[in-house]
């Protein structure tokens, strides 16, 4: 079977981290004859080589171990590893990093249907940042004019085998930095077809515990700098001066050295490692970047590149201090199920410790001016706060994959004392049925305010609102919408919620079983009729018969026929699943008896508070004592 996709994966020193590396490389989706993983070791001296060695005796055929003399960077055995790949295209996988299961697969039919010569999946950031508009829909034929791909220049991407060698395009090689900026920028300008697929997670990039990822470590900033020219020397070229150009420089000069010099970033680092970054990009902002660059920038990044490009150093850690105090806040008004779908309402605006910002009333657009960098950036943003937007993303808790939802939003100011506020009042929906995949699921807003894009925790919600409303079953799954502890934000559980579902606390009249049948009023939320399992268990025995759950007020209502002839002579247990290729069973706080008179239902007795109380005391004497007579025999 020839070989579809080729992973090249350089190899240094990675320890423990490797291992979910090759744990997701195991799981693709795509059949084992269908690609290859190349493991390139560039000198390692922990255990990694024989941990590879041992595994590629493991998986003949499907794995590739190659070693080599330490190069000093990835470029190198990257390159090595295209030489030795059979494949029809190449993915490139850091060896601390891991693809999603269905990656490989995706991406190469996503990119074979698209006649791509360069694939780009979805990422998800564990600890790091990744693109996030890169990634809002599927751009089955992008280019850097109709998408923002110059967002994306990490080396982990897709690309034709063919292409590599046609157009002779090899990353540089040696200790050096933004090997892959250079990789990556002329692929994307030399492809004749480039594919982003958005609606599966393909690479997980991660921040390792010890913080040791090459590109979290200290660098010297006059060899950066000298590497990032490199990097627009690519740019230009394969472009012509002139707009394109401009917005294609701009990523650098934003990402690599304005982005240093803002808020916390900067103010986090070493005073003197700050004046040395700041002197060594200043020639760079002076020297690469023509008047059109810095001008399409947001209004706080042209305030920070003009104070760069003028050696303010002074004024742009001055701006850095302002800046740093201004954050999103989002407040949730209410939270509610329509038609099948969890309706969030909530408002958006950025404060300044603790208060809401404050804008002039009278603001308008005016050329840069940097005398008073405060009072240019509030005047302008209260000038575009027509060009304001919001979004509402869904964060999965444990892999980081994240997806927007539908909002529609209202733009407002309000008065307050001698300037308004700029708020945002949006409506999101989110279809559960739609959200991909089962977990823990964090609910973030994004808010685009003048020259701030930044996100937040969809949270807290006032106290008199944080009564979340009930589960439901919707599309086959239960879905729990919850305020967390302590800090009042917004999460949904999706498939895995159980105790706290609410329905251990059904009335003494809620459950009834009259003629064979039972009926129960459950606090859950459904759309109409909803096809249930219910199973009744006692020890080793178990039955399960259909019920359905009917749409009852604000709640549900449970009726199932039960099997009476099967319920003798024990207490049976009660659990409720969806109707899914694999139940998942929700325990109810009722069990069944059946005799001579049919079938009984007994209500589980609830601990009162005191007695939890008693317990609590009685654990904690017990657990005193003997913590006393081991440090008597110790003594």
């Amino acid at each position: 079977m020839p070989v579809k996709v080729s992973v090249v994966v350089p190899v240094y020193n990675p320890g423990p981290y490797v291992e979910d590396c090759i744990a997701s490389l195991l799981r693709q989706s795509l059949p084992p004859d269908e690609y290859e993983v190349i493991f390139v070791d560039d000198g390692s001296t922990d255990e990694t080589p024989a941990r590879l060695d041992a595994l590629a005796a493991d998986h003949p055929g499907l794995v590739q171990v190659i070693h080599q003399e330490n190069s000093g960077w990835s470029g190198k055995p990257r390159n090595v590893g295209i030489a030795a790949a059979k494949g029809e295209f190449v993915m490139f996988v850091d060896n601390d990093d891991y693809l999603g299961d269905e990656a490989l697969e995706r991406m190469y039919d996503y990119g074979v249907a698209n006649g791509a010569d360069v694939v780009v999946g979805k990422m998800a950031g564990k600890g790091r940042g990744v693109p996030v508009e890169l990634f809002r829909r599927n751009h089955p034929h992008a280019t850097v004019e109709n998408a923002p791909l110059i967002d994306s220049l990490t080396p982990h991407k897709m690309i034709r085998r063919e292409f590599l060698d046609r157009i002779g395009l090899r990353f540089p090689e040696g200790r050096r930095r933004l090997e892959d900026h250079v990789f990556i920028a002329e692929a994307y300008l030399r492809a004749d077809n480039v594919s982003v697929l958005s609606d599966y997670v393909c690479y997980y990039h991660v921040k390792r515990d010890d913080a040791s990822n090459a590109g979290f470590q200290r660098f010297d900033p006059v060899g950066y700098f000298k590497n990032l020219c490199e990097a627009l020397d690519v740019v230009d070229r394969y472009t012509e001066p002139g707009p394109l150009r401009d917005r294609l420089h701009r990523r650098w000069l934003r990402v690599e050295i304005v982005e240093r010099m803002r808020g916390r970033r900067l103010l986090a680092m070493p005073a003197d490692y700050r004046k040395e970054l700041f002197d060594a990009m200043r020639g760079v902002v002076v020297e690469r970047f023509g008047p059109g660059v810095a001008a399409g920038l947001q209004p706080t990044q042209q305030v920070v590149a003009a104070l760069i490009a003028a050696d303010r150093f002074a004024e742009v850690e001055a701006f850095a201090e302002w800046e740093g105090s201004v954050v999103p806040k989002a407040a949730p008004e209410s939270l509610t199920w329509q038609d099948g779908t969890l309706r969030i309402d909530f408002t958006a605006e950025y404060v300044s410790r603790g208060k809401p910002l404050l804008f002039p009333a009278d603001g308008e657009r005016t050329p840069l001016d940097v005398s008073d960098p405060v009072a240019w950036v509030s005047a302008d943003t209260a000038a575009r706060f027509g060009e304001a937007r919001v979004d509402l993303l869904l964060r999965e808790r444990s892999s980081a994959a994240q997806y927007f939802q539908p909002v529609e939003f209202t733009r407002e100011r309000i008065e307050d004392g001698d300037g308004v506020r700029l708020q945002l009042r949006a409506g999101a929906t989110v279809d559960p049925a739609a959200v991909a995949g089962d977990g823990v699921w964090d609910a973030y807003v994004r808010v685009r305010l003048g020259g701030w894009t930044k996100e937040c925790r969809l949270g807290p919600a006032p106290r008199d609102a944080r009564r979340a409303p009930h589960a439901g079953v919707v599309g086959g799954r239960v879905v729990l919408p919850y305020w967390t502890e302590p800090h009042a934000n917004l999460s949904l559980d999706i498939d895995r919620a159980s105790t706290r579902l609410g329905l251990g606390g059904l009335s003494p009249d809620a459950v009834s079983v009259s003629g064979g049948r039972l009926r129960a009023a459950l606090p859950l939320y459904v759309t109409g009729d909803t096809e249930v399992l219910l199973r009744v268990s006692s020890g080793d025995a178990q039955v399960d018969v259909p019920g359905t759950l009917y749409a009852d007020g604000s709640g549900a209502r449970l009726e199932a026929v039960l099997p009476a002839d099967r319920l003798k002579g024990a207490t049976w247990k009660v659990a409720i699943s969806p109707r899914t290729a694999a139940p998942r069973f929700l325990a109810l706080p009722f069990t069944l008896t059946a005799g001579v008179g049919g079938v009984r239902v007994v209500r589980k007795r609830k601990q009162s508070p005191g007695a939890l109380r008693r317990l609590r005391r009685a654990l904690g004497r017990v657990v005193r004592k003997a913590a006393a007579r081991i440090r008597n025999r110790r003594a």
